[in-house]
């Protein structure tokens, strides 16, 4: 009971945070093709390198934020980081250029320390058993915000393509007046630990958490697993317009209903999958099914079916949690930062990886000059990597 009402107010964060995200991404082919007057394909392109130079200021201050978190406590990180959140959508949402829409993308990466912060303060306040559950939970929450924030994103479309950008706005900044008055502290004397700049950078957080028996394999499946799911939010609007033909409300209301089987799966489903059959099974079955979902809409032409395939689609998502479940066991607790931040630091790593590949392929196989006309290339490239995904995790031993 007493960490009840601490961890609602992390899901609360997360949700509204996933809010956010979500709101903006239906109108994003819009916007820069209303700043920079591209066509889709390029639009796309630019949507990519975007989102690589967020999660390339996420990879360089990822570890740096969670060994902060370590030492100064988790609450600070997490307030500050909304505020600047905020500040970054007022930013893009009166951006003129694509350039200030990097600039924007520069500074929200460096400050989106919400998600390992918050994956770090569940930690906090989590037993061993406990772990993989709430980090479901997590995962749940932001398939919560996912349902309502692309919906909303796609309504708030028919006001403009700036709209979006000012309702996430107000978003971070109420939740972070929020979290003012009811977030306590849980970093304590007895796990807080000695702030190291050796420590604080990629190459040394990876350097001392990899010493830990088994983690360098599983932080590789966490990374090219990453890749793999990324083609969801990297083109599933482009690949909605050019497939189906849908326009911002269809490709809002589509990821809507996808936020909710994801919060369906991870949210009720997780506790007694994980029951029923373990950790690491949960792992092999969601990477299965994604591999299966991957591959069916590569090849699909018919929007009614791929909005059929989200059941599926949804319930592959069991696999992330439980690979999180799997490394924070690995880890003591005055660690959990450091941990998340080099998983979220890793995940970044992967997230400058996956916008140009899958926007790559998208362009190559809708473009002029392809040799023949295929939206769905991306998907059928995610199934390969969530194959190796799979072969690499079957072959990694159990942590002692």
């Amino acid at each position: 009971m007493q960490n009840r009402l601490p961890l609602t107010f992390i899901l609360i964060t997360v949700v509204i945070d996933s809010m956010g995200i979500g709101l903006i991404l239906p109108v994003m082919p819009d916007l820069i093709q209303e700043v920079e007057g591209h066509d889709l394909g390029m639009a796309a392109v630019w949507g990519g390198v975007l989102t690589t130079i967020f999660a390339a200021m996420q990879f360089l201050c990822g570890p740096t934020v969670g060994s902060i978190s370590d030492r100064f406590g988790r609450r600070p990180v997490l307030l500050w980081s909304l505020v600047f959140m905020s500040l970054d959508y007022v930013l893009m949402a009166v951006a003129g250029t694509i350039w200030l829409l990097v600039i924007g993308r520069i500074i929200g990466g460096i400050t989106a320390a919400t998600q390992s912060t918050a994956a770090a303060y569940v930690a906090d306040i989590s037993t061993p058993a406990e772990k993989a559950v709430n980090f479901g939970r997590i995962g749940a929450a932001f398939g919560i915000g996912f349902v309502f924030g692309p919906m909303l994103g796609g309504v708030l479309a028919e006001f403009g393509t700036r709209a979006p950008f000012w309702a996430a706005a107000v978003l971070a900044g109420a939740n972070a007046i929020f979290g003012y008055f009811v977030l306590p502290e849980t970093v304590t004397d007895r796990i807080r630990r000695k702030f190291e700049w050796r420590r604080a950078n990629p190459l040394g957080a990876f350097k001392n958490i990899g010493r830990l028996p088994g983690l360098k394999r599983l932080m590789l499946i966490h990374f090219v697993y990453t890749i793999a799911f990324f083609v969801y939010p990297g083109v599933w609007a482009y690949f909605g317009v050019a497939r189906f033909g849908w326009g911002p409300g269809m490709i809002g209301l589509s990821l809507g209903i996808f936020g909710i089987g994801i919060a369906i799966v991870q949210g009720f489903l997780m506790k007694p999958l994980l029951d029923r059959i373990g950790e690491r099974r949960a792992v092999i079955l969601g990477l299965g099914i994604d591999t299966l979902a991957f591959g069916i809409l590569g090849f699909i032409t018919n929007g009614w079916v791929a909005l059929a395939l989200i059941p599926l689609t949804a319930l592959g998502s069991i696999a992330g949690p439980a690979l999180h479940g799997i490394m924070a066991r690995t880890a003591s607790d005055d660690q959990q930062g450091e941990l998340q931040g080099l998983i979220a630091s890793i995940a970044a790593v992967a997230t400058i990886i996956a916008p140009l590949l899958v926007t790559q392929t998208f362009y190559y196989f809708t473009g002029d000059r392809s040799p023949f006309y295929m939206p769905g290339a991306p998907f059928l490239v995610s199934a390969i990597l969530t194959i190796g995904c799979i072969m690499v995790f079957i072959q990694t031993p159990r942590p002692k």
